[in-house]
């Protein structure tokens, strides 16, 4: 028999509550940082994200890692390679890496996702360069125009390569 004892754990567990997490506005949505790779030890990246009418990244390729998103509410078009399709409350999507996707709210009220980073890391571009939110104010869309040298060479950095559509 040991004696030991009781085996203890090392409390490791991130909680984080309803309305917290750091909020940036980047491509004319608000996303609110649940879990970064950083804190997760490069596991995971997990987001919540309210997309406004006309909201939503440029397309882009992530080359080391998976995204996977689920819709809370409202519907979304999706990009997916050159294939597009509508997204709505309860759809669930999985894109591997190398895959040309985006997501774009074309309807007239907000929309509501949860989206994953797999490994985490992705959510570190929104950290650093995404827009603090300013009260009374909404996030501003971003055209490719708005991605800097610095931002480009960060994003690649991370494995993305931007893939905007013609037109």
């Amino acid at each position: 028999m040991s004696e030991a004892g009781p085996k203890k754990y090392e409390s490791t567990a991130i909680y984080v509550p309803d309305g917290e997490g750091p909020v940036k506005w980047v491509a004319g949505d608000e996303y609110t940082i649940k879990i970064s790779g950083e804190q997760s030890n490069g596991t995971l990246g997990f987001v919540l994200a309210v997309v406004p009418p006309e909201g939503g990244p440029i397309a882009h390729i992530h080359t080391t890692g998976d995204e996977t998103f689920y819709i809370l509410d409202g519907e979304l078009e999706f990009l997916n390679g050159e294939e597009v399709f509508d997204i709505k409350t309860g759809d669930f999507v999985f894109v591997p890496r190398g895959t040309r996707h985006r997501f774009k709210n074309r309807t007239s009220r907000d929309a509501k996702m949860l989206f994953l980073f797999t490994p985490g890391g992705q959510e570190e571009f929104f950290l650093r360069y995404g827009d603090d939110p300013l009260p009374g104010h909404g996030p501003e869309l971003w055209p490719i125009e708005r991605y800097t040298p610095e931002m480009v060479a960060f994003v690649e950095k991370l494995g993305t390569v931007l893939a905007p559509e013609e037109g």
